[in-house]
């Protein structure tokens, strides 16, 4: 008699063909991408060498982290927070802290470790303000949230000794307790960054597999189902909300090593506001959507600040834009055409698709142009003075840029408007011809 708790021979084989073993096509299909995505987080800092490149491949290592650390709340358990940068900030506080007292002779962690002193110190809090917070759902908990988020704000001010006041905390991450690198040079930081940043992943994402992932998005679904079937829908939520706090607070750790400062701007509204612009855009209800836009909304933050005093309108924008045709976010609309792509009929929309971006930028173009003149004219103290839009010396006190720019965008929104309509029957055509192929 074969014992039922060992393979046999030929359950083995079947699973070894069923792709099991290491580069097997079921291997690659499972693990292909974790491991593309480790070969681009080494390789990157190899070709990106300037300073602020591997500056931005740090702060998009911290914000990915912090951005599946929302999506925890809001994609897994359906819970709207407006202050998530709560923990994050607290969590870069508890850091700071600690990485002041860290000395051979006095307390010696490890730099590497650094951020478990901010998740613990975000998570003690969590567990306070979640016990209070997930009481109830829906609009009672945003705005709960909400609160908590003024509440701490206002805090960093109260308690200088704690948070240092407008000018914050400072230290320094070159420490003599490390376990590999110095990390004075920003790559050896960028290093630190990535390790945290794929171990959190891998263990948020692990998290969605368990039972208390499924039951997070089962309350998130329906609630009242839940509680008849035995469960606490509170207790879910409250168990999630601390499990969300504390990668928040491994964020803000490694921001305090990034930084070497944690001001109360890491605890602001603004910065709830950023996580939650990074998560709408890459996309809730796909793992992969906050790493889409926290990769996206970093790379926009950097360049557009460089270019523009405006940038965090062209933000606003975007996200109204995603809200209104892609509300699913990027990886929503990826995930929307991967059954297109595996019928080959990609080819199909190429053309409807490339009109639409044509039309997009001229509208874009003109809507920019507007934007920018009417800030240069509110700002500046001699409009006869012209200023540079599109590479071209721009005279805003003349009749023609204004003139272009209202045509632009005029007739590019009539123009994209257009082609949102030839896109969708070009969409509704492909879909239709993709099931009665399967049927």
């Amino acid at each position: 008699m074969t014992d039922r708790t060992l393979p046999t021979g030929k359950t083995t084989a079947a699973a070894m063909r069923g792709g099991a073993r290491p580069g097997g096509p079921g291997f690659l299909a499972r693990y292909g991408l974790w491991i593309f995505a480790i070969i681009v987080m080494i390789a990157a800092p190899q070709f990106m060498t300037s300073g602020f490149s591997r500056s931005m491949l740090s702060q998009i290592g911290i914000a990915i982290i912090f951005a599946l650390s929302y999506n925890m709340l809001l994609g897994q358990g359906g819970m709207l927070s407006f202050g998530h940068a709560v923990f994050y900030g607290l969590g870069g506080f508890a850091a700071i802290h600690v990485l002041n007292e860290i000395s051979p002779d006095g307390f010696p962690l490890p730099l590497e470790l650094l951020p478990l002193a901010g998740g613990i110190g975000a998570m003690v809090f969590g567990v306070i303000f979640g016990w209070i917070s997930t009481a109830r759902a829906g609009t009672t908990f945003a705005m709960i949230s909400l609160g908590i988020g003024e509440l701490v704000y206002a805090g960093t001010s109260m308690f200088p000794d704690q948070f240092g006041g407008e000018s914050g905390i400072s230290g320094n991450r070159v420490t003599d307790t490390s376990l590999f690198f110095g990390y004075g040079p920003q790559v050896e930081v960028y290093y630190l960054i990535a390790v945290w940043c794929l171990i959190s992943t891998v263990v948020m994402y692990l998290l969605t597999r368990t039972p208390l992932g499924r039951m997070a998005n089962a309350v998130r679904d329906n609630e009242e189902r839940v509680r008849f079937v035995g469960y606490d829908p509170r207790i879910v939520r409250f168990v999630q909300y601390v499990l969300a706090s504390f990668f928040a607070g491994i964020a803000g750790g490694l921001t305090a090593i990034n930084y070497e400062i944690v001001t109360a701007e890491n605890v602001s509204a603004v910065t709830s506001g950023s996580v939650l612009l990074m998560t709408f855009i890459g996309g809730v209800g796909n793992f992969a959507g906050p790493i889409i836009g926290a990769i996206l909304v970093t790379i926009l933050q950097l360049s557009l600040s460089s270019v523009t005093e405006t940038w965090q309108l062209y933000f606003g924008l975007l996200f109204v834009v995603m809200v209104m045709f892609a509300p699913m976010g990027f990886a929503g609309v990826i995930m929307a055409h991967q059954p297109v792509w595996q019928a080959g009929r990609m080819g199909r929309l190429v053309v409807p698709y490339a009109i639409g971006l044509v039309t997009f930028l001229i509208m874009g173009a003109g809507l920019v142009a507007l934007i920018e003149m009417n800030y240069y004219m509110s700002t500046t103290y001699d409009a006869s003075i012209p200023m540079v839009l599109f590479g071209q010396e721009v005279s805003v006190h003349e009749t023609l840029p204004w003139a272009l720019a209202v045509a632009a965008t005029v007739i590019g929104g009539y123009l994209f408007r257009l082609a949102i309509r030839r896109i969708i029957r070009a969409w509704d055509a492909v879909v239709a011809e993709i099931k009665q192929g399967g049927a």
